[in-house]
């Protein structure tokens, strides 16, 4: 029998079926800005079709399953034998397919490789977060790799394949690779020089055996890693295989699974090594120097993951705005709630901005970019990732009591999204390695401030937050108690820059009013009345 208490009216259909890429205006704008016009049409393409596939109900449904049904560790198979494998849920492989096939681990070869892998990174993980790990993983293992050109020559084409295959076999029995990362042990945490693994030589040239211990590996099921060690000429960095050519599985015993906040879709393990082979990578004591490439990647990966979130976020909120009424109107017409939207959508659209012109960074052979890269990179994964949680959080509260629901995917958003701020380093990482640059890098400095000076006398609140921070950088005295508060600064200083090129005026009027010229208040949602947010606003908008 039919329901005869009540029609259901007055609630948001989903955002589904819709281009997260073409809905994304922020992103489509700094695509076109920073990719070659003999490329752009075909880069425009495959991002479209990215978008849609991202926004697909299937897409969404395989987000959710990964999630719901996460890895399962079988140390022992049947019989007693050590098999260490983890298996996934079906849906997590077909997001990894997905990924790997559209290119999302090739950056490195292709003409403006970093912006259209970048754009289509921060499209794809708004469908799921947690299997973007070892797609970033992989992705930024190449320039670690290239210290060794014999090992790159191998492994490069493996790893930049458009081909995912999951079985566990010899790497050179696959279609294509992907690849982890083990440099966090128990007792050093980030300080990695601390590490107690042991690697010794077989006799056989650049080959050693390693014993020892990682608490964060994740990926474990990856066909390589990156393993840091001592040897005997101090800490070096390792290519780890997780199966060895003749077939045998290297040893490399998954302690447990982690039990994590969020990311639930991704397996992140303790591993023990004993006796376990790998190869030398780079020079013996310089591992530190060697892995800092794939380092540097992945922090600029957690700049886009984050951006990625905060645009689903802003996305989702928006929506449910446009289609909820209360209080005689349409609450996306609401000035209280329409400040508030206008204010995340600022955080998201400085992220996406930043991330971007980063990513266009890599792709240049300008040393001025190049150099910017050393203290841009870290003072974005530690300001844009901290603005993350609380963007998912004021997101969720906007679709009140719907938004705290599992079945809204608010809750998913709010728990993967301190996640990272955390990895490749945590916030106060980020910032001495800030100071660090600025210290013993002097090109650095040059090259940040002649980025930021691109937006010299544009406005006003801009120009007056330039001078703030020279005078900040002017005084070394008890530098490292107020990193944080500097790199903040650099942080700020710098998108502020970037959305006064190229964003809209009332975006870059409500971003200097608030975020520099300090006409904002402690929460979300106190722009100053004066700005155009209703502008703000339909630009945050997506199309469903």
């Amino acid at each position: 029998m039919a329901a005869t208490t009540h029609t259901v009216t007055n609630q948001a259909p989903p955002l589904v079926g819709y281009d997260v890429y073409g809905a994304d205006r922020a992103l489509t704008e700094a695509v076109e800005r920073h990719v070659e016009p003999a490329l752009l049409e075909g880069v425009r393409e495959e991002l479209h079709a990215l978008g849609q596939a991202a926004g697909s109900a299937q897409a969404q449904e395989w987000g959710a399953l990964a999630n719901e049904n996460p890895p399962t560790l079988h140390t022992h198979d049947r019989y007693g034998n050590r098999i260490d494998e983890v298996t996934f849920h079906p849906s997590w492989h077909r997001l990894l397919g997905h990924a790997v096939s559209s290119g999302l681990t090739n950056a490195w070869g292709r003409p403006n490789g970093h912006v259209r892998r970048a754009a289509g990174f921060l499209v794809w993980t708004q469908a799921e977060g947690g299997h973007g790990c070892p797609v970033s993983m992989t992705h930024a293992a190449v320039p670690a790799l290239r210290a060794d050109p014999a090992l790159a020559a191998v492994w490069e084409p493996r790893l930049t394949s458009s081909v995912y295959g999951q079985e566990l076999l010899p790497a050179s029995q696959k279609p294509g690779a992907l690849f982890g990362m083990g440099m966090t042990e128990k007792q050093g945490g980030s300080d990695v020089r601390a590490n107690t693994t042991q690697a010794l030589p077989t006799g056989v040239d650049g080959e050693y055996t390693l014993t020892g211990h990682k608490w964060f590996c994740s990926a474990p099921m990856s066909d390589g890693f990156l393993v840091l060690a001592q040897a005997p000429g101090g800490l070096s960095c390792f290519l780890v295989p997780r199966v060895l050519e003749d077939g045998t599985r290297n040893t490399f015993r998954i302690q447990r699974l982690k039990d994590k906040l969020g990311n639930k879709s991704n397996a992140s393990s303790e591993v023990e090594f004993d006796g376990t082979w790998g190869r030398l990578v780079g020079e013996e004591g310089r591992g530190v120097r060697t892995i800092i490439g794939m380092v540097a990647a992945t922090r600029l990966d957690c700049v886009i993951g984050s951006a990625a979130l905060m645009r689903q976020a802003v996305a989702q909120a928006t929506h449910h705005a446009a289609h909820r009424s209360a209080f005689g109107g349409e609450l996306i017409d609401k000035p209280l709630m329409r400040n508030v939207l206008a204010d995340l959508h600022l955080e998201s659209e400085a992220a996406t901005a930043l991330a971007l012109r980063l990513a266009a960074a890599y792709d240049s052979d300008s040393e001025q970019d190049r150099a910017l890269l050393r203290l841009a990179v870290p003072a974005a994964k530690y300001w844009v990732t901290k603005r993350c949680t609380p963007v998912a959080a004021e997101a969720l509260e906007c679709l009140g009591g719907n938004g705290y629901v599992e079945d809204s995917g608010m809750p998913r958003l709010l728990r993967e999204s301190p996640l990272n701020s955390i990895w490749e380093g945590s916030g106060n990482v980020q910032a001495l390695d800030v100071l660090r640059a600025l210290q013993r890098e002097p090109m650095a400095l040059n090259a940040f401030l002649t980025e930021v000076g691109q937006a010299r006398g544009a406005d006003h609140r801009l120009d007056g937050a330039i001078k703030n921070l020279l005078t900040e950088l002017a005084d070394l005295d008890g530098i490292e108690g107020r990193a944080r508060r500097l790199v903040e600064r650099m942080a700020l200083v710098l998108q502020g820059s970037l959305l006064v090129r190229w964003a809209p005026s009332e975006v870059a009027d409500a971003f200097c009013a608030s975020r520099l010229g300090g006409d904002w208040g402690t929460a979300f949602g106190t722009l100053p009345g004066s700005l155009d947010l209703g502008a703000v606003v339909e630009r945050a908008r997506p199309e469903a």
